[in-house]
């Protein structure tokens, strides 16, 4: 008889725990307290904006000048008032939320790309003597990606919970479309553009870690 030799080295996780097919982050407590804290961040630098006299919107993108650069690292964490801030709140921590499902490292890596590539295509379109501010390049970037990863993933539970966000907010992705001069569609535009890009990139890696899983499983 035969005798059954167990696999070396750790079993590979099965595919539909993988997290690129999670909907939800695999410790959604943590995930939460992230997302508030983070929000509570953008409002003491919101409250320090408006209590002192330091004009923190003035260090926003400012298109195609070099002194503007760094404006891509600081412009998300700036809003111009309290009403741009409450009209970003609830998105920011929903979608923020959802993109934890696949782990922190992950929700790094995908914020990142979305938040320069963004400021990024701002700086290079947007307007000129402007300082553009706002989470809404991230925010876009978050939907974008989040509507778009079931399709890569062939994830039904994904394409379910898409199908939810898009009855929700997608009717904002008009605001990729110029209109409205105080409005930068062009931060929305590359952010959703940036959002397709780290979809893409994420179900490549996933693939690619399943390849090597199912070869050390066999």
């Amino acid at each position: 008889m035969d005798a059954t030799v167990p696999p070396l080295g750790p079993t590979p996780a099965p595919a539909s725990r993988r997290p690129l097919n999670r909907v939800l982050p695999a410790k959604p407590v943590p995930a939460a307290i992230t997302m508030v804290a983070f929000t509570v961040v953008l409002y003491l630098i919101e409250l320090v904006d408006q209590l002192t006299p330091l004009n923190l919107d003035d260090d926003g993108i400012v298109s195609r000048r070099v002194s503007g650069l760094p404006g891509i690292i600081w412009a998300p964490l700036l809003h111009g008032g309290w009403g741009h801030l409450f009209a970003n709140t609830l998105p920011f921590l929903v979608l923020g939320f959802l993109v934890m499902a696949g782990g922190i490292g992950q929700f790094i890596a995908v914020t990142a790309l979305i938040w320069i590539l963004s400021g990024l295509g701002v700086w290079l379109v947007g307007p000129s003597n402007t300082s553009t501010i706002g989470m809404s390049g991230v925010i876009f970037g978050w939907l974008v990606f989040l509507l778009v990863r079931g399709f890569f993933a062939r994830s039904l539970a994904q394409l379910a919970v898409a199908v939810v966000l898009f009855a929700v907010w997608g009717s904002i992705l008009l605001g990729v479309i110029p209109g409205r001069p105080e409005i930068s569609w062009q931060g929305h535009l590359f952010g959703a553009l940036a959002g397709l890009l780290a979809a893409f990139m994420v179900s490549r890696a996933d693939r690619g870690a399943r390849a090597t899983s199912t070869t050390l499983g066999a």
